[in-house]
């Protein structure tokens, strides 16, 4: 989350950084939220129970004797009567090598099913595993798995609030699900509540930063109050390296190339892996005039995030301003090779 201005196209834009926040900036630089969690208190009005088909755990009443060599289909015959419990290891068992695919990818996909159907978590991540392992490009697969991984997130939510209702961590998901719903008054008085009660709580100021910036009514000192939350949320954690980015694209927008190049570098040396704050830090050093600095944070964002049109574009950028025309044109060609098959790619590959 221009002196001289970095590619017209660059866009510090997540796609979606599934890290320790959800955040995406549009190329107008607005902050929005983007997929936060869900809680108990509100999981269920705007999803519902997740039926897809999963035996209740009513119908797994049914016993049959255990039988520790079923053949392979008659173990997925019996789960789909019903005989859950006792024939998950058979299930197991039946998505061996030596099975047949067909065989071994209709015993994965019940034995999810039978799993989540008697509350045998470990069972059911474990078959995901297997599946995910064995048929991972499957669509009807991929189906399954997705609903099995909501189903333990409203399970695991369901825990949270029944063992904890007033911990922070079940006040974050109440806060977050409002958000998602585009509640943003009250999802903000959750936040700020949560801060009177425990002010020390890691991670609540950067969540109430965030929302100051997705809510659309916030109004024009929201960046300013943001800001401050950030500030305030590295006090308390340092080593919060989504603050830090965000406070460098504060600072970007703001053509404050100094302070955006230091939040966006110590953002990048909190988490190595963060191509987006790579990314910002070789695009604020550009703004600044600092083209040969900017490469080799740029080369490390290139290297974690080959695909993305926006590294090459900036990296060629430097390149080309210190003089390193034919490495620029190269990258600038990968540029407009990513941007051709991107949607609202544009047309230029080249700076201004």
């Amino acid at each position: 989350m221009q002196a001289a201005k970095p590619p017209a196209s660059f866009c510090l834009g997540m796609n979606s950084l599934v890290k320790i926040f959800r955040v995406r900036i549009s190329r107008k630089n607005q902050f929005k939220v983007c997929g936060p969690l869900r809680s108990t208190t509100f999981f269920f009005l705007f999803i519902g129970f997740l039926g897809y088909g999963l035996p209740l755990p009513a119908q797994t009443a049914k016993t049959s004797p255990p039988q520790s060599e079923l053949s392979p289909e008659k173990a997925v015959t019996l789960a789909e009567q019903g005989h859950c419990r006792e024939n998950i290891s058979a299930l197991k068992r039946a998505m061996g090598t030596q099975v047949p695919a067909a065989t071994r990818k209709q015993a994965g996909v019940v034995g999810v099913r039978c799993a989540l159907a008697v509350d045998d978590r470990d069972a059911a991540l474990e078959f995901i595993r297997l599946l995910n392992k064995q048929f991972g490009r499957d669509p009807d697969v991929l189906f399954v798995v997705v609903h099995a991984y909501s189903d333990l997130s409203t399970r695991a939510a369901q825990d949270l609030g029944r063992t904890a209702p007033q911990s922070v961590a079940a006040h974050k998901l109440n806060a977050e699900a409002l958000e998602m719903q585009g509640k943003w008054e009250p999802a903000q008085l959750e936040y700020e509540e949560m801060i009177r009660k425990e002010p020390n709580a890691r991670g609540i100021h950067f969540l109430l930063g965030r929302l100051l910036l997705s809510r659309p009514d916030a109004g024009p000192d929201a960046p300013a109050r943001a800001k401050q939350e950030f500030q305030k949320e590295l006090q308390i954690d340092p080593s919060n390296s989504g603050a830090e980015y965000i406070l460098g694209e504060l600072a970007r927008r703001e053509e404050n190339w100094e302070e955006a190049t230091a939040r966006f570098s110590q953002a990048a040396k909190l988490d190595p892996n963060f191509a987006e704050a790579f990314l910002g830090w070789g695009v604020s050093l550009i703004g600044g005039k600092k083209y040969q600095q900017a490469i080799p944070p740029l080369r490390i964002a290139e290297r974690l995030t080959p695909q993305n049109p926006e590294i090459h574009q900036a990296l060629g950028t430097a390149l080309v301003r210190s003089g390193q025309k034919e490495e620029a044109n190269k990258e600038f060609a990968i540029h407009r090779s990513l941007s051709s098959t991107a949607p609202n790619a544009p047309n230029s590959g080249k700076p201004e």
